[in-house]
């Protein structure tokens, strides 16, 4: 059994591979100053990460965070911390400093002078941290640092440096700036800090575990005050990012129960949804939905309002746009956002232009050809009309009216009605003179 124990823990003994402690801190030592090429160096790694985040490019950010020094000082403070040596630790904060102000002041400088400032999905992604962060962070930092000790450095460098992400939320604090908002800048320096500290507190973890060389003896006393920064330090970090994943575990379970909710109640029911948006931050919170044709009067909302419950969709209000005018601004606003961001924009564009084009017809050239076709008819006017039976299905078809000093002879008005049906491509229509 001892036997087996021991070749486990050879199996998994991290001083194996081990490069010279000594040449190690030298390596450590000469990557934590930011001066001449580095300072370079890191500003135009800022301002092509800058540029990646203002054209939602996740390959121009992946780039620039490969090319980013800032991994050296933050290594340098775990390893003085670590082996209690303060001037290291010193150093390595002063150095952190002076790279994070410099990034700052250039991120600020492109987002200020650039004319693109709407907020882009990379951006947003940077102003909400949570404890997943923290766990990239911590065991990105692990596998920096163990990379760091070996003979063979192999690849996790590279990939530490992508998963660690210091560069974006630097980049979206400048913006924050730029913009005067505080709330961007707020969420995105809490980011940065916790990369930040976690990384060093991995390194921390690792310099103890291969037992580097203590550089100055301190007794009891301050290595229980070291201690007590730390875990200090651990709780600021850890407690608002488990109280943000908590809010957004709550935000994705209640989008799963609203998704639950419009999938049973209308989708199923051969409900045509052609617009949606549910609004988790708002107080109540919303759900607004608009259908092609079916609506619904004030009894099937009340209803409607008391199924929800069944769906633990407590505090919600439910909207329905069934005014034409409100909903075509609608969609038309989430077309525009649309544009902006998305793999996928084209296709969701066309949909929507589609959706549009079934709910308000678009008739002028319809118009034209008509008074050229039926010269006795003085105005024309065509419309999308919704009717709805005692059975309250609904069906929307085109209506037309028109004015003539008499009425159309009877073969004229069913050439009119025939070419009109041809024309809109609908097999029902309906033709009224106006008075």
């Amino acid at each position: 059994m001892n036997k087996l124990f021991n070749k486990l823990l050879n199996f998994v003994d991290l001083q194996k591979g081990e490069e010279d402690q000594k040449k190690v801190l030298e390596n450590i030592v000469s990557n934590i100053s930011f001066r001449g090429s580095n300072l370079w160096i890191l500003a135009c790694a800022i301002v092509i990460a800058s540029v990646g985040l203002n054209v939602n490019s996740s390959a121009v950010i992946i780039g620039a965070m490969l090319i980013s020094p800032l991994m050296g000082p933050i290594v340098g403070a775990g390893f003085g911390l670590g082996m209690y040596d303060f001037g290291l630790l010193k150093k390595s904060i002063k150095n952190l400093s002076i790279a994070t102000m410099v990034s700052l002041m250039v991120s600020t400088l492109y987002f200020y002078i650039s004319p693109f400032k709407e907020v882009q999905s990379e951006l947003l992604a940077r102003t909400s941290p949570n404890i997943y962060d923290i766990l990239i962070a911590f065991f990105g930092g692990l596998v920096g640092v163990i990379a760091v000790t070996r003979v063979e450095k192999g690849n996790p460098i590279p990939g530490v440096a992508i998963a660690t992400a210091l560069m974006p939320p630097l980049c979206t604090a400048g913006y924050g700036l730029a913009t005067a908002n505080f709330a961007f800048f707020g969420g995105a320096m809490y980011l940065y800090t916790i990369n930040c500290v976690f990384i060093c507190i991995a390194t921390f973890i690792i310099v103890k575990f291969l037992k580097y060389p203590i550089k100055k003896q301190i007794d009891l006393k301050h290595q229980k005050q070291v201690k007590q920064g730390i875990t200090a330090l651990l709780l600021i970090m850890i407690v608002p990012s488990v109280y943000f994943a908590y809010e957004l575990l709550g935000e994705k379970e209640y989008k799963q129960r609203t998704e639950e909710f419009i999938k049973n109640e209308f989708t199923q029911k051969d409900y045509v949804l052609i617009y949606k948006k549910i609004n988790y931050n708002s107080i109540p919170k919303k759900i607004e939905l608009a259908f092609l044709s079916k609506r619904f009067d004030s009894l099937e909302m009340k209803v409607l309002n008391e199924k929800m419950k069944n769906y633990q969709l407590s505090n919600t209000e439910l909207v329905i746009k069934q005014d034409s005018i409100d909903l075509k601004n609608d969609i038309l606003n989430s077309l525009n956002n649309y544009k902006k961001t998305g793999d996928d924009k084209d296709i969701i564009i066309r949909s929507f232009q589609n959706k549009i084009a079934d709910y308000q017809l678009n008739n002028a050239k319809t118009i034209r050809e008509a008074e050229i076709l039926f010269p006795e008819i003085n105005a024309i006017s065509i419309a999308q009309y919704t009717m709805t039976d005692k059975a309250k299905n609904n069906k929307t078809i085109p209506v037309i009216l028109y004015k003539s000093h008499k009425e159309l002879p009877t073969a004229s008005k069913e050439k009119l009605m025939i070419w009109l049906e041809q024309r809109l491509e609908t097999d029902s229509i309906e033709i009224y003179r106006k008075q």
